[in-house]
């Protein structure tokens, strides 16, 4: 594991991005996993900034997301594949069938997620993961109690995630109690992983992290035993 702590969360967001565009450089045909949220806005910013100054190209990348809300059609708001096409994809010439995300609207869900996978390996399996870690170590949608060989499933969100993702939802919005997630080990079968984590309430996560303790109930710790991961990381925002 490679531990780069920042001041800053503009000096993560630079960082983070200067290991995507070096993955882009290196294989312009790149599989990307992505992550949303609040961490990885700075991120996306400047590979925006990258595509708009024709420095970077997204033409030939293919990406999967971590997860996905169970309930959610694309066209609300606050599902992941608004965030994503607000936040990055609309503004890149990525190709719209080189997008992936859980479909959290399928008819058959498991169906979905064995899908899914094989959708990614079908690809030659995840070149460079994004995460971002919640402040009880799940990883992904990911609970406390997911078995480290879990593969995409469906999970269901505990109140402490559904509390901390409630500031993306519109005041008086239902919040889905279920999400698709890739699971542990899809995660693990990444070729490269980076994680990002600022400000104070991380700071908990990223010390149990530090200790090393391999354990399902915080299950992060199962990123100590991939052999290509970069975690950036600073107090607090």
């Amino acid at each position: 594991m490679k531990w780069i702590e920042v001041k800053t969360y503009e000096e993560m967001s630079r960082i983070a991005a200067e290991l995507f565009i070096k993955q882009l450089k290196a294989n312009p045909k790149s599989v990307l996993g992505l992550a949303t949220g609040g961490t990885p806005v700075g991120l996306y910013e400047l590979l925006v900034a990258e595509v708009k100054a024709n420095r970077l190209s997204f033409k030939d990348v293919t990406t999967f997301n971590l997860d996905e809300y169970v309930g959610l059609p694309q066209e609300n708001s606050a599902s992941y594949w608004m965030y994503m096409h607000d936040t990055l994809f609309n503004h890149i010439d990525i190709k719209e069938e080189n997008i992936h995300l859980p479909n959290g609207v399928a008819p058959n869900l498991h169906a979905e997620c064995s899908a899914y996978d094989k959708r990614i390996a079908a690809e030659g399996g995840i070149d460079l993961q994004l995460l971002g870690i919640g402040v009880n170590g799940h990883i992904g949608f990911n609970e406390p109690g997911t078995p480290f060989d879990s593969l995409t499933h469906v999970v269901e969100l505990t109140e402490s995630t559904r509390t901390e993702n409630a500031i993306y939802f519109e005041e008086g919005a239902e919040m889905p109690t279920h999400a698709i997630t890739m699971g542990i080990q899809s995660i693990m079968n990444a070729k490269e992983i980076v994680l990002l984590a600022f400000g104070e309430r991380k700071l908990e996560a990223m010390e149990k992290l530090k200790e090393g303790k391999l354990t399902e109930d915080f299950p992060a710790s199962q990123l100590t035993t991939h052999d290509n991961i970069t975690i950036i990381y600073g107090g607090t925002k």
